[in-house]
């Protein structure tokens, strides 16, 4: 049995939200180096370049890449054979969250109603989803969330006989409808199965998820790809300016559904697809 403090959680916690904020994961800047290059609008090319330069000046000044440093979203995947020490996994991720916010100067955007609208001042809570797995580890992913392309995002209660044409047609709709309100170019993060709640979980998850990483099932392989096709050709382009860079990637992660199910969430994260991920 290992044990960790929580102090070593919210030590990184705090540290990853500042550093999702200040920089983008190495696989987001190549997809924006490679999208300046396929780029057909000249105007679209120049957003591009103008978007790579805004993340060498935010990682250079230790500045926010965005203004809206987003709603902390927290992935735990805690092992079985850890004991947490000094008190509650979900307060220390929180206060984690509430340093990192506070020290790093990052935008407060939580308000503790959704009606009455206070705000919470520090960022705070976190949206956390937790796994139990084997092992003495826990992984951490900490991902900023801005409220544009989440206000874009669409959960659909398909039938199982509108098959992998319902899901092709959930997705582009869901992008074609966002427009330029998702701020792309986009990482399309997509959940096919499970139930209401379970496929928006993956979706989310999905935009975590490497770029460049294939998935091992061969059709959610071609499905990806054909839907960053077609999404692309939609023409509407950087910063909804038109061009053939809408989307960055199409993530999609499948989980085992009920017989009467085809549930599918689509959730768009703008071209700051922000997360850090940490094993303690």
């Amino acid at each position: 049995m290992r044990v960790v403090h929580t102090k070593e959680i919210i030590r990184n916690i705090r540290d990853m939200c500042i550093e999702a904020n200040y920089t983008l994961s190495e696989d987001m800047v190549e997809a924006l180096k490679a999208g300046v290059l396929v780029e057909a609008s000249p105007l679209g090319k120049q957003i591009l370049k103008q978007l790579k330069e805004n993340l060498v000046i935010a990682e250079r000044d230790e500045i926010p890449i965005c203004q809206d440093t987003g709603l902390a979203v927290v992935f735990a995947e805690v092992g079985q054979d850890v004991m947490i020490e000094g008190g509650s996994l979900t307060e220390a991720i929180n206060e984690g969250v509430r340093q990192g916010y506070v020290d790093g100067f990052l935008r407060k955007s939580v308000v503790e109603d959704p009606i009455e609208r206070k705000n919470t001042k520090d960022n705070t809570p976190a949206v956390i989803h937790y796994e139990i797995v084997p092992g003495e580890e826990i992984a951490l992913t900490v991902a900023p969330k801005g409220a544009g392309s989440e206000n874009m995002s669409r959960i659909f209660m398909l039938k199982p006989a509108d098959g992998i044409e319902g899901v092709k047609s959930a997705i582009l709709e869901t992008v074609r409808e966002a427009g330029p309100n998702a701020c792309p170019p986009m990482v399309v993060g997509v959940g096919i199965g499970g139930n209401f709640e379970k496929c928006a979980e993956m979706a989310k998850f999905a935009l975590t998820r490497e770029l460049y990483e294939e998935s091992p099932i061969p059709y959610v392989r071609d499905l990806e790809s054909e839907m960053l096709e077609k999404i692309n050709q939609l023409g509407i382009g950087p910063a909804g300016l038109g061009g053939t860079v809408t989307a960055l990637a199409v993530n999609i992660e499948t989980y085992p559904t009920h017989i009467a199910c085809l549930p599918v969430a689509v959730n768009l994260c703008c071209h700051v697809n922000r997360h850090v991920r940490r094993v303690l």
